[in-house]
């Protein structure tokens, strides 16, 4: 592990305001930097950046740390990875010999695993210009491939001897420990490791940085029922397939003003060959919420290219509530009368594809189209549940104007007095928001509400940020209320560093403290205890009103949780000194 002293400066020669500045767009409002959080959808900005302290809190979703921490998740980096960033953004060289134990063990061994996978894909590529590789490159040919696309894209294949890459991995002086990690491979006791993906075009799966993290691979002979067409590599300290998509590396830096989403390897090849640089897909698993906050760092569009059959319209409709939940635009284009974006393609040529994505549909406007055609508009009680339903999507939209312009859409296209369907959206309104209701309204549709903050828990937080805001007030507190008197566990441990600090170097770094935790939770949970407030404004005399309360709360409540344990404990000399701690207190008064 690098040392204590060249993080610090690492971390100190990076001002979090300008690097999350230049991550996303950052305005002055008082003593924070507000945003909109990268990590939710949000409308209204809850993101703050505190300067002074040098860390952020999003006041939305809880998500919190330093500099490292808002690298390591917007970048989906290792520490190391970070570190290194940061380190070259500032000009820092990060000395070799300074790394040493767990840490550079960890970051050694995921550069072997890079290292192995690159050879891999590097031997896969080729054994498909090899003469056992044949009849895949005819494969590839003839779905219309040039020599360019293959090489662009590190196209491959896996022999039909199972043993040939294990073989050559280990010629390379790679360990079965260090290539069981890679998932390429079975092993048997007696043959070794059996290359996973046998007689299948191979598809390497490469890291927003090019780096190959995983493979797909799609069999050449005929499947069987139990043998899967296309098969990607396990879950890997590499390779995390919802945190991953294929095709990012090249459509991050397309200058298209949208993303193409589409199901499958081909689909995203096809159309980085006919010029839509832009098209990416999942990794064999279906679109989630990670994948959504992914493709929001690198577009405010995505543009939805799935198969027009019913798998494909059904897959839609699931990934289109998880996209608008991250803050995307979602259109939807028409596939028909193709079957999918490489059908199309060489059917009808990449202008018509291109028309295709200038009219393709606003995503609730297709969901309505399909919803509709579950009823039958020729039946009046139908036709009525057809637009309570539509009326219960239309709630979705929690800005009036927004849903008032999408009532507007909706009346013309289905015949409909506006005003009736205004009416019609209230009173299922009203009806979803009464108790034993859903607010639909709310994106989680009324269920899964905050519950209040704990008195105790609000309290530690404040007095903790209150310490950071005002070194004054560590000298006046100190002595009356110590970390002993915060509840165990985070708080405690975040308490004794800050009074540690204060002892050490008469102030205290919030950052710093954040670092001293590894688990993002844990970070985010320490930024959220640097980022307590108070409701309203407070004048000199209400705020150490509200700071002499809040200490005296946390003591009487530390007194309490010691008086429990004596009666557990049944120490009656123990519960009599506390009960004299407790009269003693209410004779105390705290200078501020």
């Amino acid at each position: 592990m690098y040392s204590n002293e060249l993080i610090d400066e690492v971390r100190n020669r990076n001002d979090i305001v300008s690097v999350i500045g230049s991550y996303i767009k950052l305005q002055k409002k008082g003593s924070n930097y507000m945003g909109l959080c990268p990590f939710h959808n949000e409308k209204t900005p809850s993101f703050a950046v505190n300067a002074a302290k040098q860390f952020y809190h999003c006041f939305g979703c809880g998500a919190g740390g330093n500099v490292f921490t808002f690298i390591m998740e917007y970048e989906n980096y290792s520490f190391p990875e970070a570190l290194k960033l940061l380190a070259d953004r500032a000009g820092i060289k990060l000395p070799e010999e300074e790394a040493d134990g767990e840490a550079k063990r960890k970051a050694d061994e995921r550069g072997r695993l890079l290292e192995i996978n690159k050879q891999a894909a590097i031997y896969y590529y080729r054994q498909l210009k090899g003469d056992q590789g044949r009849e895949a490159y005819r494969y590839l040919t003839e779905r219309g491939l040039t020599d360019e696309t293959i090489k662009h894209f590190g196209l491959g294949y896996s022999t039909k001897d199972s043993s040939d890459l294990y073989r050559y991995l280990k010629k390379l002086g790679h360990t079965d420990e260090l290539l069981a990690q890679t998932g390429l491979f079975r092993f048997d006791e007696r043959l070794g490791g059996r290359d996973k993906f046998r007689d299948r075009v191979i598809f390497p799966i490469m890291d927003i940085n090019h780096r190959v993290i995983g493979f797909g691979g799609r069999i050449m002979g005929s499947a069987g029922p139990d043998v899967p067409k296309y098969l990607n590599s396990p879950e890997t300290k590499l390779f995390e397939k919802s945190r991953n998509l294929y095709g990012l590396n090249y459509a991050k830096s397309s200058r298209k003003n949208q993303i193409l989403l589409c199901e499958g390897y081909m689909d995203v090849i096809a159309l980085h060959q006919a010029g839509f640089t832009n098209a990416v897909a999942a990794l064999g698993t279906a679109l989630g919420a990670s994948h959504a906050a992914l493709l929001k760092r690198y577009t405010a569009e995505v543009v939805l290219t799935f198969d027009s059959d019913e798998a494909g319209v059904n897959a839609a409709l699931r990934a289109i509530p998880i996209l608008k939940e991250a803050g995307l635009i979602v259109k939807v284009l028409d596939m028909k009368p193709y079957k999918d974006p490489d059908e199309f393609i060489k059917a009808a040529g990449a202008e018509e594809f291109q028309k295709r994505i200038d009219s393709a549909k606003n995503s609730f406007f297709f969901e309505i189209e399909i919803l509709q055609k579950d009823f039958d508009m020729s039946d009046p009680e139908q036709k009525m549940r057809f637009f309570n339903e539509m009326g219960k999507k239309l709630l979705t939209f929690t800005d009036e104007l927004e849903r008032n312009f999408y009532i507007d859409s909706m009346a013309k296209a289905y015949s409909i007095d506006p005003q009736q369907l205004i009416r019609l959206v209230n009173r299922l309104g009203a009806q979803l928001s009464a108790p034993g209701g859903r607010d639909m309204g709310r994106p989680d549709g009324g269920k899964g509400k905050r519950p209040v903050e704990d008195g105790i828990i609000k309290a530690q937080k404040l007095i903790l940020t209150w310490l950071t805001d005002d070194p004054a007030l560590y000298e006046k507190v100190k002595d009356f209320l110590t970390p002993e008197d915060f509840v165990e566990g985070i708080f405690r441990d975040v308490a004794e560093m800050v009074y540690e600090q204060y002892e050490r170097d008469r102030s205290v770094d919030p950052a710093k403290i954040i670092s001293q935790f590894s688990d993002k939770e844990e970070q985010a949970t320490v930024a959220a205890i640097f980022s307590a407030q108070v409701q309203g404004e407070l004048d000199e005399t209400r705020r150490k009103k509200a700071i002499r309360d809040t200490i005296m709360k946390l003591k009487e409540d530390s007194l309490d949780r010691l008086s429990q344990k004596a009666i557990e404990a049944n120490d009656t000399a123990y519960l009599m000194e506390i009960i004299a701690k407790k009269a003693e207190l209410k004779k105390r008064t705290i200078g501020l």
